[in-house]
């Protein structure tokens, strides 16, 4: 837990950094002053890990402050806060360790925190607390369908739960199909609060307020956040809105998963941007494939999105989809390799979908699961672990790519 004080004297200034604090688990905001004469004293009673002095409401008063206590506890970690950059470099003089320039952005103040964890020792392992980069950093992955019906919130929500149940993982299931999501119908939970409440109260969202927010899905430890209940309130939520409820769960969360609309939506955009894997969700049959090269033709005019984009064909093995279109010539088609196949399993799928629980509680040794585990792991940078049941040809085609 990483201590902090803080000192400003303008209430415009201090009260939102005091909200972007208390939001962060792993941070303990031990003392607040409003008064820079005042601030040695309050660190005296109780040296926190790091102070901050925000310096614009009286630089010359700030600077004194930090030297002072630059003086008096040599190996306390100070950050400066000035919108002037001169009086910032007076400060790093003086005996300030970091700096940010006002106004705060919430990735810098992130990144100044990360760094102070790594130095002073207080890295926090896991997916929890302030990432610390490398392998802790959140991993962002969004599904995206190429029509409805092809199993996009299905797969969604099973890699999903298959993460979490991994007590290394901390993740989150976001619906972002605004009108027509039902990921909570696929897990049976019946949240009190949505996507639409955080979007509604964007100016006081925190992390406690992020938690509030999200339901729980005790058998896998996933944490769920819904779309709007009501269709008329999918427009409240506006891609500024998704952007900083992004960063703020990719702060105390080690896997975000996205499941889209399959509408291409400024808020889906946004949430494609910010992803670190998208996975183009089709079917070897015509309509899907078709979609399938509309989609990418459209993305690639984004360059990064493009490369981002992984297809992972569902049902494969069904009668209907092996008769209409073979592997082959889908990927022709695509002009881009299939990153994944899920093999038909519409029983196990079916089921568990009427039962209300994922696949990993329903049939966890299902072929379906198994691909999805597999899926996990290549997602993670880690070789897909072989099933047992691989007679089926699926892996063996799949690992022979």
């Amino acid at each position: 837990m990483l201590r902090i004080a803080i000192v400003d004297p303008s209430d415009v200034t201090r009260e939102p950094l005091r909200a972007l604090l208390l939001g962060v688990d792993s941070v303990w905001l031990e003392a607040e002053c409003a008064r820079y004469e005042f601030f040695a004293d309050v660190i005296a009673q109780s040296v926190p890990d790091l102070v901050i002095v925000v310096m614009d409401a009286d630089r010359a008063k700030a600077l004194a402050t930090v030297t002072q206590l630059a003086s008096l506890h040599p190996n306390l970690a100070i950050l400066a806060i000035s919108s002037d950059h001169q009086s910032l470099l007076q400060a790093l003089q003086r005996g300030a360790r970091y700096f940010l320039t006002q106004p705060v952005a919430l990735e810098e103040l992130m990144g100044t925190l990360r760094r102070a964890q790594v130095e002073l020792g207080h890295a926090v392992p896991g997916g929890s607390g302030i990432s610390t980069g490398g392998q802790h950093r959140a991993q962002i992955i969004s599904f995206l369908g190429s029509r409805g019906g092809v199993g996009c919130t299905s797969l969604a929500v099973n890699l999903s739960c298959t993460l979490a149940s991994d007590p290394n993982n901390a993740v989150v299931l976001l619906d972002l199909d605004m009108a027509l999501g039902d990921a909570d119908i696929a897990l049976d939970l019946m949240p009190d609060h949505t996507l639409a409440d955080l979007a509604m109260n964007i100016e006081r969202l925190d992390m406690n307020f992020l938690k509030r927010s999200m339901v729980r899905h005790e058998a896998t430890n996933l944490n769920l956040l819904v779309h709007p209940l009501q269709i008329n309130d999918m427009g409240v939520v506006r891609d500024e809105h998704l952007a900083r409820i992004l960063n703020l769960l990719k702060i105390s969360y080690s896997h975000l998963v996205l499941d889209l609309s399959k509408s291409l939506t400024p808020t889906d955009l946004a949430a494609l941007r910010l992803s670190d894997h998208i996975l183009l969700v089709g079917q070897l049959e015509l309509a899907s494939l078709r979609n399938v090269v509309r989609i990418l033709m459209a993305l690639s005019q984004e360059p990064e999105l493009a490369d981002k984009v992984r297809i992972v064909m569902n049902r494969v093995g069904s009668d209907y989809a092996e008769g209409d279109i073979s592997l082959k010539k889908a990927e022709e088609t695509i002009g881009k390799p299939i990153f994944w196949q899920i093999p038909n399993d519409s029983k196990s799928m079916l089921q568990a979908r009427v039962d209300g629980v994922p696949l990993i509680q329903h049939a966890p040794k299902c072929k379906a699961q198994q691909s999805i585990v597999a899926l996990a792991q290549a997602l993670n940078g880690k070789a897909p672990a072989m099933p047992e049941a691989a007679g089926s040809g699926f892996l063996r085609r799949l690992i022979g790519r």
